[in-house]
């Protein structure tokens, strides 16, 4: 692997975030309770990315406690980041997790630099902070405390139950700082759902982890994402799924089609081949060559379908179509806008005059 390689205090700019310094591996760990999987603990150098101004996402800074994600989407976007570690982004993305012990203590001392203007934070756009790791390291308890002792909102984007877990202590940060909270449920098949994403909790238990964020008093956005051509887009399912949203409370519903980023797009292929045969030739048509996106007409047919069940469940609803890339998407933090008032904040008795050190991120999206 790559960070096996390195020379001790030298930097590799084709590192991820927090990790451009191989010499912050600490252990690699394997437990009985994780079968099959390695755990690769590293100290970051970094905690805040640094979203690219010219990046089309909604949110200039992300926290990502995890590199790898146990969750085992065979659509994830962020497979092909795996790849800068020596890993491949089909099994070794399941399997492989990098785990950054001391994030929350990297995270403060950027937070306390007198040039951090509080700006919304976003978890959950990479790997899942939530995914079954967490219930092993507890990153997040800390992550959170620091981002509200320091004023900083923040969105939590998950497919993990572990959610319930810090349900309390998200509640308390809400009196101090905006806080939003969004579950992302693709799958309301069982049997699908343990084909396509093996390692993520049911729609049900999700289901149920939405009920417990409403009723602590969250207004929980739901992401129907992706929807996936042929297995997921139809009436009588689309419908369910709406249905089961509805009766758990949620306040919104962000759907969009499947995207297939490279790596993803290999890796969903042979799924596909293995699972479902007879689609691949209809896939390969929606997603030919090099592209990542399902066709407009694809989308727009989709729009038309979502549109009126949203309408019948008396749900508020968006095509992540009809918030333009770069513009704020519900339920999620939203960039600053340049010249706003920031609000008051609690202070945190340290200040700087340089710009907190963050690595900048590759280009997030949400699926």
């Amino acid at each position: 692997m790559r960070w096996q390689g390195q020379q001790l205090g030298v930097d590799d700019a084709a590192a991820l975030p927090g990790m451009e310094r191989m010499d912050g591996l600490v252990r690699s760990v394997t437990t009985p309770e994780f079968a099959g999987m390695t755990f690769h603990e590293v100290m970051a150098k970094s905690a805040l990315n640094r979203v690219p101004g010219a990046s089309a996402m909604p949110f200039d800074w992300t926290v990502n406690p995890y590199r790898g994600c146990g969750h085992q989407c065979t659509y994830c976007f962020a497979r092909k980041t795996h790849e800068y570690l020596d890993l491949d982004y089909g099994a070794d993305f399941d399997s492989q997790i990098v785990v950054k012990i001391n994030v929350a203590d990297v995270l403060r001392t950027e937070l306390r630099r007198g040039s951090w203007a509080r700006e919304p934070v976003m978890l959950g756009t990479n790997t899942d902070p939530y995914q079954r790791a967490e219930g092993r390291y507890r990153l997040m308890p800390d992550i959170v405390g620091a981002l509200t002792e320091n004023g900083t909102p923040f969105s939590i984007l998950t497919k993990g139950t572990l959610l319930r877990r810090d349900l309390p202590l998200l509640t308390d940060a809400s009196r101090e700082v905006k806080v939003t909270l969004a579950m992302s449920i693709a799958v309301f098949d069982d049997a699908l759902q343990k084909s396509i994403e093996p390692g993520t909790p049911s729609a049900e238990a999700r289901l149920d982890t939405v009920r417990a964020a409403t009723a602590a008093g969250f207004r929980v956005t739901v992401f129907l994402m992706p929807i996936l051509p042929h297995l997921t887009d139809s009436i009588a399912v689309l419908d369910d799924a709406l249905a089961q949203i509805r009766a758990a409370g949620a306040a919104r519903v962000v759907y969009g089609a499947l995207h297939l980023r490279p790596g993803a797009k290999e890796w969903f292929l042979q799924w596909l081949e293995r699972e479902r045969p007879h689609l691949v030739s209809s896939y390969r048509g929606l997603y030919p060559g090099v592209s990542t996106s399902a066709p407009k007409a694809y989308r727009a047919w989709l729009g038309k379908r979502m549109r009126p069940l949203l309408r019948m469940h008396r749900l508020d609803g968006w095509d992540e179509d009809e918030h333009p890339r770069g513009r704020p998407q519900p339920g999620l933090a939203a960039r600053t806008p340049a010249g706003s008032a920031l609000g008051p904040v609690r202070s945190t008795g340290v200040t700087a005059s340089t710009r907190p050190r963050v690595a900048p991120a590759s280009e997030p999206t949400l699926f």
